[in-house]
């Protein structure tokens, strides 16, 4: 069926807009991570426009607007991920065929197969197509394939989070590219702002932000971070989101230099003077946008979707095969900067504005 939502901004008239059954598929409900933060703060603000809200997930993480209506399905055994998700589609479709309505438009964010619209919030993992034959010779890369293009196979509009996004999922899927709307980007809801402050020649706070620190980079952050410290011997590193067991081995030698800080729903980004974000795949990168919302400047690779946002004004993009001595410089030109970083904004209400516009085509299509 080919794709009527090339535009997710068109003006459809406020007074000819319905209110929508919508029902959301997402495994963790709550401000647990980046893709679930998305999901939350898009459905309350769907909510808050009247429309009818229902959320299946594994488990609740936190209590819901009144409004919302929330069916927790149960846990299942997070490991093989490949065997979890094919456990939480099929109790998905049990509870859909518990409780059929032909009027219910279905909007997922995980690998179902029952949705009418799906958002893609990762890098494809199609990508292991591109790798050597016999890193393909595994069950569990053989079900992930199955299960990522069924999921795009069986949505009638896809939503990629990024540009980035977009253009891989065409290049992977293109007999589903016309299925692809625009991208829809993350909101961000800023904590507080960075204040005005004069840096120490000598000091400096520069923060890392990732739960999956591998991929998002953090080797790499401390190598700079560490050259940094040559010409800046008083600067800290503050590093969320990892567990700390597993990345101490990286500060070894770095006594009272860093802080480690486990993963919270709200990061304080006003007490970084610059973000780092050297990630290997990040299809969008919340982090960012999200630092430069509190103004503070970011030094980030450019695979991340959001490195599109960053502005010269707002800090620098490197490519993956930069330095670690190119790095540190680049956190050093941040660092000594005077000039104030523009505010990043885009708010959760034009999210969700924008994704009327895909559920208004959805109606006008037929789809429902």
């Amino acid at each position: 069926m080919p794709n009527q939502l090339t535009s997710p901004t068109a003006d459809i008239s406020a007074e000819i807009k319905p209110k929508l059954q919508l029902l959301y598929a997402v495994r963790r409900y709550g401000s647990v991570g980046g893709m679930e933060r998305y999901v939350w703060e898009l459905t309350h603000q769907l909510q808050l426009f009247g429309h009818e809200v229902t959320v299946l997930c594994e488990r609740c993480y936190a209590l819901p607007a009144e409004g919302i209506t929330v069916c927790e399905l149960g846990e299942v055994a997070p490991r093989p991920r490949w065997l979890s998700a094919m456990r939480f589609c099929r109790r998905v479709e049990g509870w859909l065929r518990a409780n059929p309505n032909e009027k219910r438009l279905i909007h997922s964010h995980e690998r179902i197969r029952s949705h009418h619209i799906t958002t893609f919030h990762g890098s494809a993992f199609a990508t292991v197509l591109e790798k050597p034959w016999w890193r393909l010779i595994s069950l569990r890369v053989l079900m992930w394939l199955y299960l990522e293009k069924r999921e795009l196979s069986k949505a009638q509009f896809i939503v990629p989070n990024s540009e980035f996004t977009k253009q891989q999922l065409a290049h992977y899927y293109p007999k589903l590219a016309e299925k692809l709307t625009q991208p829809i980007v993350p909101g961000v809801t800023p904590l507080s702002l960075r204040k005005s402050r004069v840096i120490s020649k000598k000091g400096g706070v520069v923060g890392f932000v990732g739960v999956e620190w591998k991929r998002k980079g953090l080797p790499l952050a401390v190598a700079a971070f560490k050259k940094l410290r040559l010409s800046r011997p008083k600067v800290k590193i503050v590093v969320v989101g990892p567990v700390a067991e597993t990345v101490l081995h990286l500060f070894s030698d770095l006594h009272g230099a860093y802080v480690l800080k486990e993963w919270c729903n709200q990061v304080d980004f006003a007490e970084f003077d610059v973000l780092i974000h050297p990630a290997q795949a990040e299809p969008y990168g919340m982090v960012i946008t999200e630092a430069m919302a509190a103004k503070v400047p970011v030094v980030v690779s450019n695979v991340c979707g959001a490195s599109v946002e960053v502005l010269h004004k707002a800090g620098e993009v490197l490519p993956t095969d930069a330095s670690i001595d190119e790095w540190a410089k680049a956190l050093e030109r941040q660092l000594i900067r005077t000039n104030p970083v523009p505010q990043f904004k885009r708010s959760w209400h034009e999210v969700a504005l924008d994704y009327e516009k895909v559920f208004l085509g959805c109606k006008q299509s037929g789809v429902v």
